[in-house]
């Protein structure tokens, strides 16, 4: 990555459909992740500015026109919207890449296109969804029973996958017929200034999508702002109890899509050379930064030096490097910040008895840049710290079993509940085993994490609620029933 790269800079937030002058003077500074080098500054909204913004899709929902759209025209407006992101696809997906290392051979798949896909799936559900539906009462009455918007709504946003879960939470909104305002978060405030021409383009109407990035304070005075009906936050669980718990004293509807420490287990019957490679791809998706993440790996005892000395070998082999170079398939964490904490683990890891079977550090041959090898922990136990806590990065951990009771036992022994996996020669088993593990998702014998017309979300403390597919619809409506005189 070159330093003389084109500086981004912006002095505005797209509010009410226009680009407005900040309130305060707070700015955010863009560091890239690879050369840790400045490449963009934006301004950091401040509660004033929350208050416009807020303010802005209030008035688009009390008294604007898209609310009362028909569904067939807010389906219409989320395809224009994906067609605009798309023609600014490679733009975006380079900027999320130096902000937050994810190798450009995934980017603009993981990163822009699902984002737009989901936009097309939720375009196509206002179509078909019901919208409206005629019963019978119990005195033989007739009864309507309505989906409404919940209202003006708040979608807080992670780092990681920033446009793709912007459209989780931009899609079954605006199918509802709700307001939207989008917070960035300070790690990526870059992109969503592009996110804000395609609005203005597809001709959304003023104030339907409100786009802001704000650190802490003013995060936690939009969630707590009372023209707010519902929040969508993405990212931590330690910061989803605290707004879940704002939102509980206010009786406001949310939605917490959380943490993970997903399982991966590795079954005995397991094709290694068929398997490995694609579970890999599970763990070190956006350099391990992702909340599915397949990261415990749990393995037949009776063939556990095999897995272990079979994914290490995978790992091992990852070339380790700059984000924008298609070659890297492992690029840099996020932030400094990030990194020491990554290394926090890796510490415990071993001063705990494991074994780092590959990696461990930071790679020698990259002394700038927020880099850490693709490591592989062997002698897991679960209790261990390294198998029990989130860490967000390239580091996988191989844990042994004796029989599918414990397998199951292991992976359910966790506060996570997000998504997993089976390996196996037979994926009839295999679903057995997945419908005993308590998480929201379980892929059979794929690297898949999610699929855009499923319900995604988790058990336990990976949160409250779902999104995608049909089931992400209903958290953006409040049921409403019209009873005519019998």
């Amino acid at each position: 990555m070159s330093d003389t790269q084109t500086f981004f800079e912006r002095r505005d937030f797209f509010v009410g459909g226009e680009w407005v002058k900040p309130a305060g003077d707070g700015v955010i500074e863009a560091i890239a992740a690879a050369t840790e080098q400045p490449i963009g500054r934006v301004p950091a909204a401040s509660p004033a500015d929350v208050d416009r913004a807020v303010a802005a899709a209030r008035r688009a929902f009390d008294d604007g026109p898209f609310p009362r759209w028909s569904p067939e025209d807010r389906a219409a407006a989320l395809s224009r919207l994906s067609q605009a992101l798309q023609a600014r696809g490679q733009a975006i997906a380079d900027l999320i890449a130096q902000q937050n290392g994810c190798p450009t051979q995934q980017s603009l798949m993981t990163q822009v296109f699902s984002a737009t896909m989901v936009l097309d799936i939720f375009a196509d559900m206002a179509r078909k969804h019901t919208w409206v539906d005629e019963r019978v009462g119990a005195l033989g009455e007739r009864v309507q029973v309505r989906r409404a918007p919940v209202g003006v709504c708040a979608g807080i946003i992670p780092w990681n996958v920033p446009l793709f879960i912007m459209a989780m939470k931009m899609g079954p909104a605006l199918a509802a017929g709700c307001t939207i305002i989008i917070k960035a978060s300070p790690e990526t405030a870059l992109d969503p200034y592009l996110l804000a021409e395609a609005v203005a383009e597809a001709e959304i109407p003023p104030g339907v999508i409100n786009i802001i990035a704000a650190g802490r304070e003013a995060s936690e005075y939009l969630v707590r702002h009372p023209g707010i009906d519902k929040v969508s936050f993405t990212g931590s669980t330690a910061t989803g109890g605290r707004i879940g718990g704002i939102c509980g004293e206010q009786i406001k509807r949310c939605t917490l899509e959380l943490g993970g420490k997903s399982a991966a287990i590795v079954l005995d019957d397991v094709d290694l050379g068929a398997a490995v490679p694609e579970l890999v791809g599970a763990g070190l998706l956006n350099n391990g930064q992702a909340c599915g993440a397949q990261t415990r790996i749990l393995a037949p005892r009776s063939r556990y030096k095999e897995v272990v000395d079979a994914i290490a070998a995978v790992v091992g082999a990852k070339q380790v490097g700059d984000p924008m170079d298609p070659a890297t398939e492992v690029g840099p964490v996020v932030s400094r910040v990030q990194r020491d904490r990554i290394e926090g683990y890796l510490q415990a890891g071993k001063e705990g008895g494991a074994v780092a079977a590959c990696g461990g550090g930071r790679p020698k041959s990259l002394p700038r840049g927020w880099f850490i090898e693709p490591t592989v922990f062997s002698g897991v136990t679960n209790d261990m710290k390294i198998a029990r806590e989130e860490i967000f990065g390239p580091v996988l951990v191989v844990i042994p079993y004796d029989g599918e009771d414990e397998a199951v036992r292991i992976a359910n022994d966790s506060d996570y509940g997000l998504c997993g996996s089976v390996w196996t020669a037979d994926p009839e088993h295999g679903a057995e085993v997945a419908s005993r593990v308590r998480t929201g998702c379980v892929a059979i014998n794929t690297g898949l994490l999610v699929d855009f017309n499923a319900p995604f979300g988790g058990f336990k403390k990976s949160g409250i609620g779902r999104e995608l597919g049909p089931e992400g619809i209903a958290p953006y409506t409040e049921y409403q029933s019209i009873i005519f005189k019998p």
